[in-house]
């Protein structure tokens, strides 16, 4: 089908009276700025956000560049081009080349951005808030304007035009069966559902289940090569999501990565809330840390374990360290590495939103059973990103009418876990909100006061230069906590793409400075930048504190020592729905 035809061109009369139109209406905005400045000058009160000299220049910039707008689609050739932001440049919204080409679209898309910038700047321009108030505002604003964008809605899209005249209107009707199925499954879909499957083709490194709580598997993973080292490494993922991020595709898979690197591994595979787990509080997951790290001791016969926390798992791990030094007991851990993980969440980013006493009170009311549906976690996460989450999606699937495209770490993404209704209100309340990790004594677990001030256990830290979960300044802060080594990486990319960037695929890069500095701001400004993954570089680190190996045999094989086979990997909880 043809391009949309450009609106017809102006006769010498249209041109003449389009001319006048626009010079009157320029020549009314000055008229009204002289009468604002003789209003101040005469000692009226200017009425802030309305008549004060700042909102009076915004708004005939507004209007100024309006009528630019119009004039260029009314009389092409006639006004100035629009300058472009380098952001507005690239904006993946509007690559449609029809956007630009065609005066109609656009008019529509430049009339936005100008909406848009305006918006911001209003925002920006409020009086009397404070910074975290201004925060919010510009989060609900970026919300909405993402919301309001031509390209959601079919009849300012030209791709969407052309699409539905092109198919007789067949990609809205595919498009609101994908639509009515989001809404009956409760979940925006990012990916087909039929291309993945947890022991199929996701979470598939060879490994058995050899231990068993009401709260985690434990699962240990076969080795690959003939002697592995001394120590072992047992990983804990968050349990807002499930295990297998860090085991997706072969050639993704961290865990693979690690076994083959010749490390021992295990694993702990977080069980979904139900309603049996209504009372479960940041106590167990801290007792079933210290746990697994002790039943791998044993088991191995080893005095100490390698350990990762990711994110919130990682959070947990702080503390739980923090209670092994106050017991002196500390020397169970080698070392600690932490890939996305905050303690202090002054700088937690746009989460914090979600901390709100509307907030709050919407989660007392969506937990009458004890337990969070992990579809309101989902929720969260995708508005953090709703350009690229939900918005985009909107535009593919439900007004093109597109099939959805298999995509490993979107699958996981959509695979939700419940979480413990009780414990998660005391997650975001008393460390979100309320900070109360970062302060010595404040928090309590088992009996013992969190000082994070006493953990000296070597540590490597992991932050992702992008991250919108975690950002990179907040996860920074575990390195003014901790008193021991600490070796802090800035990789390139997010919370995900940041951490699981194995070496084979080349992608991103990371940063190293090795200078004793202080703030983040430091960091990168001395900073060595590394193309590829950072995985290679923690490898190193890792054997840097126990390089000595053993046989892969005996308890290096699961089932081999004194822990029992109970089922192969990835066990059941991760297949529980």
């Amino acid at each position: 089908m043809a391009d949309t035809p450009p609106p017809a061109m102006p006769s010498l009369a249209d041109l003449q009276h389009w001319t006048w139109l626009l010079g009157r209406a320029q020549q009314m905005m000055i008229e009204q700025g002289f009468d604002a400045i003789r209003a101040s000058d005469s000692g009226l009160p200017a009425i802030p956000g309305l008549t004060d000299p700042e909102t009076l220049a915004r708004t005939r910039d507004f209007w100024s560049e309006s009528l630019t707008l119009w004039q260029r689609l009314l009389i092409p050739g006639q006004a100035e081009p629009v300058a472009e932001t380098p952001a507005q440049a690239r904006d993946k919204r509007f690559k449609d080349p029809r956007w630009r080409e065609n005066p109609l679209f656009d008019w529509i898309r430049q009339s936005y951005f100008l909406f848009s910038d305006q918006m911001l700047a209003q925002v920006e321009a409020v009086k009397g808030v404070d910074d975290k108030q201004r925060e919010q505002m510009r989060f609900a604003a970026r919300g909405f304007l993402d919301a309001v964008s031509p390209s959601n809605f079919p009849a300012t899209n030209p791709e969407v035009l052309e699409k539905t005249l092109e198919t007789g209107g067949q990609n809205l009707l595919k498009g609101l069966q994908n639509m009515l199925a989001d809404l009956a499954k409760g979940q925006v879909t990012h990916t087909d559902a039929s291309a993945f499957e947890v022991g199929r083709n996701l979470a598939v490194t060879p490994g058995k289940v050899v231990h068993r709580t009401d709260l985690y598997e434990l699962i240990q993973y076969t080795p690959t090569t003939e002697s592995v080292l001394s120590t072992p490494l047992v990983i804990f993922p968050p349990w807002i999501n499930r295990f297998y991020i860090l085991d997706l595709t072969p050639e993704k898979s961290f865990i693979r990565w690690a076994v083959e690197q010749g490390i021992t591994v295990f694993l702990v595979s977080w069980r979904s809330a139900d309603a049996s787990m209504k009372d479960v509080a940041w106590d167990d997951y801290i007792a079933a840390q210290i746990e697994a790290i002790d039943l791998i001791r044993t088991g191995l016969d080893v005095p100490a374990v390698h350990t990762i926390g990711y994110c919130v798992a990682g959070t947990t791990l702080a503390a739980t360290l923090a209670i092994l030094a106050a017991r002196g007991e500390a020397d169970k851990v080698s070392t600690a590495t932490f890939f996305t993980a905050q303690v202090d969440f002054t700088k937690a980013g746009e989460l914090l939103h979600f901390v709100a006493d509307d907030q709050i009170a919407l989660l007392k009311t969506l937990t009458p059973d004890g337990f969070l549906d992990g579809r309101y976690m989902a929720s969260v996460f995708n508005q953090l990103r709703g350009r690229d989450l939900i918005w985009n999606y909107v535009t593919n699937n439900y007004l093109l009418g597109k099939d959805y495209a298999p995509f490993d770490l979107l699958h996981w993404n959509g695979d939700t876990t419940n979480l413990p209704a009780g414990w998660h209100m005391r997650y975001l309340l008393d460390l979100y909100r309320d900070n109360l990790l970062a302060k010595p004594g404040a928090l309590s677990a088992l009996g013992v006061p969190i000082d994070l001030g006493r953990v000296e256990t070597p540590a490597y830290i992991q932050a992702g230069r992008e991250d919108h979960i975690a950002p990179a300044e907040s996860v920074w802060a575990l390195t003014e906590h901790f008193r021991g080594e600490r070796k802090f990486v800035l990789a390139g990319s997010g919370h995900i793409a940041g951490v699981v960037n194995p070496p084979s695929a080349g992608k991103y890069q990371y940063w190293l400075n090795p200078a004793p500095v202080t703030t983040l701001a430091d960091f990168i400004a001395g900073a060595v930048e590394t193309k590829g993954s950072w995985w290679p570089d923690w490898l190193g680190w890792l054997r840097n504190h126990g390089a000595d190996s053993v046989a892969a045999t005996g308890a290096r094989q699961p089932g081999g020592g004194g822990l029992p086979v109970l089922d192969d990997a990835p066990g059941r909880y991760v297949r529980a729905r």
